[in-house]
């Protein structure tokens, strides 16, 4: 009995189908995206592409706060596509710079942030740093704390959950204590 040949078709379609599958998810998917208040607060890392028009449509961001330094906007392109994208789409864009290495909010930054919380214009406000990983969680513990009212312990807990379950350091541990005292 001769064996049949089977046609490659069959597993060629399936690959084609994950492989389509896997980039439109990637394409659609904002990096470290988090819903810290609906309406309110959002936090992610950098937007690309389509994040923006998702961002906008879905969530209806009204601000952009970006903790990069100035001399981060360089490293990539991806400042001239925010700005381009915050002016053509009447968002506003607000730069709180807070250094990468101590990535801990200075009391000014602080302050400037629960402003920009505070003005009603401004919400839904999207917070992103590079990766929104460091930077943003200090910040958002700070207006958790600081204008919503929160523990340090349910803070905590809410900054381990952005970070993807990763224990808090013990710097940031005391940073969020201190905020609270």
């Amino acid at each position: 009995m001769k064996k049949k040949k089977r046609s490659p078709v069959g597993l060629i379609t399936v690959l084609l189908i994950i492989a389509a599958a896997v980039l439109l998810s990637r394409h659609f998917h904002i990096k470290n995206f988090y819903v810290v208040k609906p309406d309110v607060l959002y936090i992610s890392g950098q937007p690309r592409g389509m994040d923006y028009t998702r961002l906008l449509y879905k969530y209806h961001i009204a601000a952009i706060v970006n903790v990069r330094s100035p001399s981060e906007h360089r490293e990539k392109n991806w400042h001239n596509e925010e700005i381009t994208w915050v002016r053509n789409n009447g968002v506003k864009y607000i730069e709180l710079p807070i250094d990468k290495k101590n990535y801990f909010p200075n009391k000014e930054t602080q302050e400037q942030f629960i402003a920009v919380m505070a003005d009603a214009e401004n919400l839904p406000v999207l917070l992103h740093g590079s990766g929104g990983e460091k930077r943003v969680p200090m910040l958002t513990a700070v207006w958790l704390i600081k204008s919503e009212g929160f523990s340090a312990e349910k803070t905590l807990k809410i900054v381990e959950k952005i970070n993807d379950d990763r224990e808090v350091t013990e710097a940031e541990n005391k940073f969020i204590t201190q905020l609270a005292e």
